[in-house]
């Protein structure tokens, strides 16, 4: 950032630069005086009308933010007659006014450039809202000095005026003289008319494009954080296996041949683990499918829907976490036997995070609830915790990616229910979160009904 000094004015033959230094041949001529004097000819109302109108037509043609801008500083420079034409912006915090397109300074200090509000002439025209007129800057204490912009040229006379839009300070444009030059009264309500013409049409540009560069953040953002997802959990697969394999040496036993087990409930018990432990890597593998198909915007493979029994797959799934599920006390609220049209595989994912959540989040020894009901033709699923509960303004925060909500009972990785709303927005369904009727939450997963014709 160039470096701001506010009065130490250079003699003028100094080569220095200013609020906007000049770098392009002037319109001048030499006048019976000591000093040359820019020189514009007879006001014509009816021409500056004609500017005025094709000015705004291409600015308002502009169809970028840099071909808006050089559209302001050329336009503004040609209806003035000016050598220099700069624009300042206010930054969003108000502090600064910051170059953001000239056409006669160096080009290396747009964005850098910077002058305080209320300090130097730019920065007084904007606290003031109102025009400065300066006919020769060596003589006016005001004048700030910026150092580092251009050294080739001098600038002697200035015109600067407010760019404001919805009573709100967006900017600073100035008109520099390379020669002396008597700004009259047509010549600020002419720079004035600009000003106000452009205000709107350079706010609006500057949130365009801010929105722009916003949007391709996120976009980059989110390619990253999908690829780096995408990256970890593939390279899970490879461990799995491993543990599988492992898993099915230690189950091996030599096979009984007309003889009994001196220990049949030992043995039966091993069956058990080596059969739990192979459940819970299946479960891993189901896992690692559903965070890859949640990172991506389109999954691989579209849902695959077919009629589920709804109570059959609870009750299996309950079954198989059942080491997972121990520590809490686990109800199923049965209702009529219900059908819904879903994914089998996507679904139980989707129940399996939930679940995951309730006990992470609840305390030892509590209820978690799951039952389900039928609400105007569409099947509601519900997973309820005597957790510590949701506040309002978590509940759908906590759907984000890396959402967490940290809490005394347990901390989450923030990907598990965002990848069961994608997994249930992909079976067409929603998923959502509501305050429990025990002061805990209840997440609510609604899913077409099936029905018999």
């Amino acid at each position: 950032m160039p470096k701001l000094d506010d009065g130490n004015r250079p003699a003028a033959s100094s080569a220095a630069a200013s609020e906007g230094a000049a770098s392009s041949p002037g319109h001048a001529v030499a006048d019976a005086g000591d000093r040359p004097v820019a020189t514009v000819g007879p006001r014509d109302a009816a021409q500056e009308l004609r500017t005025l109108h094709e000015f705004l037509r291409l600015a308002t043609t502009a169809t970028t933010w840099s071909e808006l801008l050089e559209t302001v500083v050329t336009g503004t420079s040609d209806a003035l007659h000016a050598d220099v034409t700069s624009l300042y912006l206010l930054d969003r915090d108000g502090l600064n006014l910051r170059l953001a397109e000239t056409n006669g300074l160096d080009r290396h200090q747009i964005g850098r450039a910077v002058v305080p509000f209320g300090e130097g002439i730019t920065g007084r025209v904007a606290s003031m809202r109102q025009p400065i007129v300066i006919a020769d800057v060596r003589d006016d204490p005001r004048f700030m000095w910026v150092r580092g912009i251009d050294q080739r040229r001098f600038v002697h006379s200035m015109l600067s005026v407010p760019l404001a839009w919805r009573d709100q300070v967006v900017g600073v444009l100035n008109v520099q003289t390379e020669t002396h030059r008597d700004f009259g009264d047509g010549d600020v309500a002419q720079l004035s008319a600009i000003a106000d013409l452009l205000a709107g049409i350079v706010e609006k540009g500057r949130l365009q494009a801010e929105a722009e560069a916003q949007v391709e953040q996120l976009v980059a953002l989110d390619q990253a954080r999908a690829e780096l997802i995408a990256l970890v959990t593939h390279e899970l697969r490879t461990p799995l296996a491993v543990v599988r394999a492992y898993t099915d040496l230690l189950a091996e036993e030599p096979a009984l041949v007309d003889r009994s087990s001196r220990d049949p409930k030992r043995r039966a018990t091993r069956a058990a683990w080596h059969t739990g432990t192979l459940d819970q890597i299946e479960r891993l593998d189901r896992l690692v499918d559903s965070i890859l198909t949640s990172v991506r915007v389109i999954p691989d493979q579209p849902a695959t829907v077919e009629t589920v029994d709804l109570a059959s797959t609870v009750g299996e799934l309950v079954d198989e976490l059942a080491p997972l599920l121990a520590r809490h006390r686990t109800a199923l609220v049965r209702s009529r036997r219900l059908h819904v049209l879903a994914d089998p595989a996507r679904l139980r994912q989707v129940l399996e995070h939930l679940l995951e959540n309730a006990v992470k989040y609840a305390p030892p020894d509590t209820r978690v609830e799951i039952g389900w009901r039928i609400v105007e033709g569409v099947v509601h699923i519900g997973i309820e915790d005597a957790g510590p509960g949701i506040p309002p303004e978590w509940r759908e925060r906590i759907f984000e990616p890396y959402a967490r909500r940290e809490t005394s009972t347990a901390r989450g990785s923030g990907i598990g229910l965002y990848a069961a709303r994608r997994l249930a927005e992909s079976m067409n369904g929603r998923l959502w979160c509501e305050p429990g009727s025990s002061g805990g939450a209840r997440f609510v997963l609604k899913l077409p009904a099936a029905v018999a014709v």
